[in-house]
């Protein structure tokens, strides 16, 4: 087989798998804009008859989604931001600074994550009761603000940075909160929008934990409104898809407006971890 013949069968298989891929998406869209009923035909159409944004509209000016759009940019905003200042501070303190009990203490963090995030819901929320942050955007952003893997993924790659750059500024009379400011930060830059992409998709697409800790439907999170309005609205399939629509598509916009940096962030972090 000819190296010519051999790249072409890999990219068509490539490109069938990408289409594979993307097909569940597109149709999602093209069911977004058909009338109310189509998508219940057999067989279901592929692309709408009549394209209107009557299901958008309804979405909004009936269901009242762009509050909950607004809930959960802002839950999950702050939790990005909350999340990349703490992490980023115990990760450059396990990799550079020296204290007792360095090691052990990260190798009970590593331990850690062997525990399944769905033993400690109950502990947490009873400790969130008794702090009054149930039914609280606070409460729903808790859990997220820091977490093992963004502690271990900032650690190895704050390794790479040289001693001699950290014990020069500090020869000059930088302070260590200078240092981490002025010097950390602007290095840990991919692996830190790596990270913000990690928590802020992990935020905007978690169900299980607003379900638990949010019971006013005014502080409910775009998956769990959707799922309260699947209830209401069991068989209008278009407005759920466009629901769905309205959930994808700022993660989306996000992940390819910094696929770049989070790609540099993985593979530079690859080869120096």
């Amino acid at each position: 087989m000819s190296p010519r013949l051999a790249k072409a069968i890999v990219n068509g298989l490539m490109i069938a798998l990408a289409v594979i891929s993307l097909a569940p998406l597109l149709w999602m869209l093209s069911v977004s804009f058909m009338q109310p009923g189509e998508a219940a035909h057999f067989p279901p159409p592929l692309l709408p008859a009549a394209p209107t944004l009557h299901n958008y509209h309804e979405l909004f000016a009936r269901a009242g989604m762009g509050r909950y759009l607004l809930n959960s940019a802002m839950i999950a905003t702050a939790a990005t931001l909350i999340a990349l200042l703490l992490n980023t501070m115990a990760g450059y303190a396990f990799a550079k600074l020296k204290f007792a009990g360095r090691e052990r203490v990260f190798r009970l963090l590593l331990a850690a994550l062997i525990i399944p995030a769905q033993v400690t819901m109950m502990p947490l929320f009873l400790m969130l009761k008794q702090m009054g942050l149930v039914n609280t955007y606070a409460g729903a952003i808790v859990p997220l603000m820091a977490s093992v893997f963004g502690i271990f993924l900032v650690r190895q790659y704050a390794r790479s940075i040289p001693d001699e750059l950290l014990e020069a500024a500090r020869i000059d009379g930088a302070s260590e909160t200078r240092i981490f400011f002025q010097i950390v930060l602007p290095v840990l830059k991919p692996i830190l929008v790596t990270l913000a992409i990690f928590v802020f998709l992990g935020a905007w697409n978690d169900f299980m934990w607003p379900l638990i800790v949010l019971s006013d439907a005014g502080h409910f999170t775009l998956p769990v409104a959707l799922a309260s309005l699947s209830r209401e609205h069991v068989q209008d399939n278009e407005m759920m898809m466009a629901g769905s629509v309205v959930t994808v598509l700022p993660v989306l916009i996000l992940f390819l407006a910094l696929q770049r940096y989070y790609l540099q962030g993985l593979l530079v972090g690859s080869v120096k971890g």
